[in-house]
């Protein structure tokens, strides 16, 4: 088998890219910062250090906005400059096989298949996976079997939760909401009850040291913001209780659509998943305690899994090397360019 083969999640904060010849997964920022409007003045890692600090000529954004391509020419660009310089196989005649999300349009999934499809790159094959499909197998669970399995996969700007049962999705929810709006609660909470405005780099930051999906954390976090009456920038000690106050509205809100997709699920399957439990994935998931919360609320067992950002590109790597897993991989050339 050639090992010219990459798998790749293109997600709306990280994009992920599965190299097989050298067993690699590369994790990068999925941002690019453009000078004088239509030149490509730094991606990746390098660009997000831009963001909310670059002057005017310099706009630094991100081609996927709630899990779908929204810059077309600029994700193009760059994931071919990323392949080129990173990837130590060749990209030209290589194979892809790339994630999507599930309730996304045809349009929308055409897209992801164009961006390698119709680039410079020339690809031997370009497959598509549906994002559930492909964290299921990088979790190490074989979703060829008739078992059900609950996946809630907390992205940047959605959550995906998703019931999946003999290689298929049998239920299926695509939230426009994850990590960027809790970010967001942090920064209007944060500005509402101690007059700071705080950017949204630092709003993560205090959600990844401080959030917790539990009260009784006890770690603050010194940040520096400016002050909304005298407008300058004043430090400030943040505890990990003014944290949990800011994002627990956004951490029920997933709890509620886990449960209105648990009240939607077959009861045959509804008892595999309280056996085996429920699997959360996705960078959103790293918030403290969040396991806790869901078993809470749910009394279902939650798994989590080490750098559950990289569970999908994992599983692509599996669907491309097992035999017993190829058929979750499909094509939009026969449906499309026929």
């Amino acid at each position: 088998m050639s090992n010219n083969i990459y798998g790749i999640d293109l997600g709306t904060s990280n994009m992920k890219v599965y190299c097989k010849a050298t067993g690699k997964i590369l994790n990068e920022k999925n941002t690019i910062a453009i000078i004088n409007k239509n030149q490509m003045y730094a991606y990746g890692d390098a660009a997000y250090a831009m963001y909310e600090k670059a002057p005017e000529q310099i706009q630094v954004s991100f081609p996927i906005i709630c899990g779908v391509i929204a810059d077309f020419n600029n994700m193009q660009t760059m994931i071919q400059e990323f392949l080129e310089k990173h990837a130590k196989g060749k990209t030209r005649g290589a194979e892809f096989i790339v994630a999507v999300p599930t309730d996304i349009t045809e349009v929308e999934k055409k897209a992801f298949f164009d961006i390698f499809y119709k680039s410079k790159m020339k690809p031997k094959s370009v497959l598509l996976c549906e994002k559930p499909l492909a964290d299921a197998v990088g979790l190490g669970l074989d979703v060829n079997e008739p078992t059900g399995a609950m996946i809630v996969d907390i992205g940047a700007d959605t959550t995906e939760i998703s019931v999946i049962s003999l290689g298929g999705l049998v239920l299926s929810d695509l939230l426009h909401f994850g990590g960027n709006r809790i970010d967001d609660s942090i920064s209007s909470y944060i500005k509402k009850n101690f007059n700071l405005v705080i950017g949204r780099k630092t709003a993560k930051t205090l959600k990844e040291e401080l959030g917790s999906g539990t009260p009784g954390m006890e770690k603050s976090m010194v940040i520096v913001g400016r002050d909304v009456v005298s407008g300058l920038p004043i430090e400030m000690e943040i505890t990990a209780e003014v944290i949990y106050a800011a994002i627990k509205d956004n951490l029920n809100s997933i709890c509620n659509s886990i449960k209105m997709i648990l009240e939607k699920t077959p009861p045959e399957l509804a008892k595999d998943i309280i056996h085996s439990g429920i699997y959360i994935t996705g960078g959103g998931s790293k918030i403290h305690n969040l396991d806790k919360l869901f078993t809470e609320i749910t009394n279902i067992k939650v798994n989590s899994c080490e750098n559950p950002e990289e569970c999908a590109v994992r599983g692509l790597n599996k669907i491309v090397s097992d035999e017993k897993y190829k058929h979750l991989g499909f094509s939009m050339k026969s449906k499309i360019y026929k």
